[in-house]
């Protein structure tokens, strides 16, 4: 059985560097591959391998928690990255490439600016790590990325994604480079589109706030408050018809608050999950949430959250939703 797994995740591998050269996502031996096999090994493709040629005798067995078959083998540079995405998170699959319009963007922009909702809603806000050597020497800071994104650019060399499986690392990678295109050719019919990359709906949050315990009642009843003396989120939910209940949930407490929507105000707030929308997520999750380092519509189209309802119906009502999730951060948490 483990056999027949090695091999058919061998030839995920072998299609998988195929595509990234034919999508000129990769050049000559660069970028590298990995796939998780057991609880401490995993596949990876080997130093000097051309993912456009790749073939099962550049694929690597290596169990990532031995240092004596680590060292006995002829191991990417970047594979301490790959070894610490598996220890960190649950991912099955990390693509490392290097796309080209994407290195050119970031080496003169420090930040994504997302002109389709496609890309606002699948890449969010993508964290860039800057690095001092043409190798990743400092992975650590790539894994913190990590923890807001399943894609990650590093600066002047290229991007790391990891997925459950390849078809959806792939796919982020497309994304973003499909986002870089066209923020490029934006900038072709004016020229000045990208030299202020902009914040949506920028708050001033330096004011002293009150602070709340995260998820305790007073905090969601503040949100509650903000929401409901919000112009933009009350005009949209009168052109959109936002009316739903929405429930959020922490995993592994008891805490659990359902927003009642009608027509942009929330009429009622409730403690159940009995809503057609229930978003779940650890704590650590949600602090990031809360703080505004994490898109809830990228994590939860990443998986860092859990949706019980169908997203393309919560889409809908994606640019007021968007401006209650900013809402979330200026609410300050303990």
């Amino acid at each position: 059985m483990i056999f027949n797994r090695e091999k058919a995740l061998k030839q995920e591998m072998i299609n998988t560097g195929r595509k990234l050269y034919q999508q000129h996502l990769v050049a000559a031996s660069a970028g590298n591959l990995s796939a998780r096999l057991d609880k401490n090994h995993i596949l990876i493709t080997k130093t000097g391998s051309s993912l456009g040629n790749l073939t099962s005798r550049g694929i690597l067995k290596v169990d990532f928690c031995d240092p004596a078959d680590i060292k006995s083998k002829p191991l990417s540079t970047e594979f301490p990255l790959h070894s610490l995405i598996y220890k960190n998170f649950p991912a099955q699959s990390v693509i490392h490439c290097h796309p080209p319009l994407t290195n050119g963007y970031f080496c003169v922009y420090p930040e994504l600016k997302n002109f389709t909702f496609e890309s606002k809603l699948y890449l969010g806000d993508i964290p860039v790590v800057t690095q001092g050597t043409p190798s990743i020497s400092r992975p650590e800071l790539v894994i913190e990325a990590l923890r807001t994104s399943n894609l990650a650019v590093i600066k002047n060399h290229g991007v790391v994604c990891m997925a459950e499986d390849f078809r959806k690392a792939l796919n982020l990678i497309e994304t973003l480079e499909e986002a870089v295109k066209i923020a490029g050719l934006a900038r072709l019919f004016d020229k000045n589109i990208l030299d202020d990359l902009d914040k949506p709906l920028k708050e001033d949050l330096t004011r002293e706030a009150d602070a709340y315990p995260m998820f305790s009642k007073e905090h969601i009843q503040a949100i509650v408050d903000l929401v409901n003396r919000d112009s933009f989120i009350a005009q949209k939910g009168l052109e959109q018809e936002l009316t739903l209940k929405l429930a959020i949930k922490l995993d592994g407490e008891a805490s659990v608050y359902k927003f009642n929507f009608e027509k942009g105000k929330i009429v009622k707030l409730e403690f159940d999950a009995e809503a057609p929308f229930v978003i779940s997520a650890p704590g650590a999750v949600w602090e990031m949430i809360f703080l505004g380092k994490l898109d809830p519509f990228v994590a939860t189209t990443q998986g860092k959250m859990k949706l019980k309802g169908d997203l393309g119906k919560l889409s809908r009502w994606y640019v007021p939703f968007s401006r209650l999730f900013e809402l979330f951060r200026q609410v300050k948490i303990k």
